[in-house]
């Protein structure tokens, strides 16, 4: 997908909007107010044609029901080399081009790469090993959470939901003394890549970023091979299934993974979920008065405004979904925030948040079928923690100025919830 935007002169009879120069009908994520609530999108879209062949290259299927077919669909593919030529291949194989070594993650692998890391890395993200997180991030939450009751009035985004990810995955890794904040910088160029990219220059910066904090990984690898410790990252060097181990590479990869997925997912979760629920008086005052709902709670703030809008699937054969069929190697993009907020599945209240839906953890947002986050439940733990420590500190939390979204199309989330306690 590309942010430039389709070559008028070959559909000279096409209508086209004025605002974005994109024909009517189709995923815009350029339309104004796309930012703040791109839902009405959606259901415009679920209504009137849930799976549509887009213009630059790609399907976008929006319906619950198909979206979660295909996230559960062995069928079908993540290995990018499997898209046929076109525009999501060119812009693949631009990405790539500078490259030296490409790093395999789970998100971008099939079987039988795609089993043996999983298998390899789910021995270290075991339920127990997160469970046993949960005082180390609590404490990380109640420090935030007496800053700011020092300060009064904060953005939420700095002040809690993006240093804690980050701090917590470099605690469980047992990362070394490191340059923290260069680290954080080289990890928001490559979340870039989960995004459309269109600028060459913005795709060389992503890979230069990447080929740097791989290096600066390895390193760390070296150094935790001659001092292990009670941490992730030595558990990972040292999981072994038959005699397998990971390589360095692949060490790399998983680590990149953690903090560009792990990290900005949570920073989601946490921030859209409060200012959903400070939108919401009625929920809010619902959580202070029965707190034991935050678990259902952090389901339905992942299903009301997910965390991560799109995952993509590759057809490797012709590939039937909503009464179309999609031919070999094109690029299908599952619209999680679209499936997460259809009637269809979960009732005529979908724009509604509802602390108590019973049907809250039918949503999409961690994926489904072989491809599920592995991380979910450090998410969910993460989520849970900050969240309900923060509404029962501070009972008279309160937005104090407009939420400022990031502009992104997948990892869309706010820059700035400005609160008072």
């Amino acid at each position: 997908m590309s942010e430039t935007t389709p070559d008028t002169a070959t559909a000279p009879d096409i209508e086209m909007s004025p605002e974005t120069g994109m024909p009517p009908g189709l995923f815009n994520p350029f339309l104004p107010g796309f930012d703040e609530n791109p839902y009405e999108h959606y259901r415009e879209l679920r209504d009137t044609d849930p799976v549509q062949e887009h213009p630059m290259g790609f399907w976008f299927v929006s319906r619950h029901a198909d979206v979660s077919a295909i996230l559960r669909d062995a069928r079908l593919s993540v290995a990018d080399h499997n898209l046929a030529a076109g525009p999501m291949r060119d812009q693949f194989e631009q990405l790539m081009a500078d490259v030296p070594v490409k790093l395999v993650t789970m998100m971008d692998s099939d079987p039988p790469d795609h089993t043996r890391l999983r298998s390899l890395v789910g021995k270290v993200f075991t339920p127990r090993s997160i469970a046993a997180l949960e005082p180390m991030v609590t404490q990380h939450v109640d420090h935030a959470l007496d800053r700011i009751a020092d300060a009064g009035s904060v953005n939420l985004i700095d002040a809690l939901a993006f240093p804690l990810p980050f701090a917590v995955i470099s605690e469980m890794l047992g990362m070394p003394e490191t340059d923290h904040k260069h680290v954080l910088e080289l990890t928001e160029k490559l979340v870039i890549a989960l995004e459309p990219v269109g600028d060459p220059e913005v795709m060389k910066s992503i890979v230069h970023a990447e080929i740097e904090l791989a290096g600066m990984m390895r390193e760390v690898i070296a150094w935790k091979r001659n001092n292990p410790g009670d941490d992730l990252l030595t558990a990972m060097i040292q999981a072994e299934q038959d005699g397998d181990l990971l390589s360095d590479d692949e060490l790399v990869a998983q680590v990149l993974l953690l903090y560009v997925a792990g990290h900005h997912t949570t920073v989601n979760l946490i921030g859209n979920g409060v200012t959903a629920l400070l939108r919401h008086p009625d929920q809010h005052a619902l959580l202070r008065s029965n707190p034991d709902l935050i678990g259902n709670a952090v389901e339905e703030f992942l299903r009301y405004d997910s965390p991560i809008h799109q995952t993509r699937r590759i057809t490797l054969a012709p590939y039937q979904v909503g009464g179309h069929v999609i031919p070999a190697g094109a690029m299908m993009i599952a619209c999680l925030g679209a499936a997460n907020r259809d009637e269809r599945a979960f009732g005529p209240d979908v724009d509604v948040l509802r602390l108590d839906r019973e049907q809250a953890r039918q949503h999409v947002s961690f994926g489904a079928g072989a491809h599920h986050c592995l991380g979910s439940a450090l998410g969910r733990l993460e989520g849970r923690i900050a969240i309900s420590r923060l509404v029962s500190r501070f009972p008279r939390l309160a937005l104090s100025g407009p939420v400022k979204w990031n502009g992104r199309i997948n990892l869309r989330g706010a820059t700035e919830i400005p609160v008072t306690v």
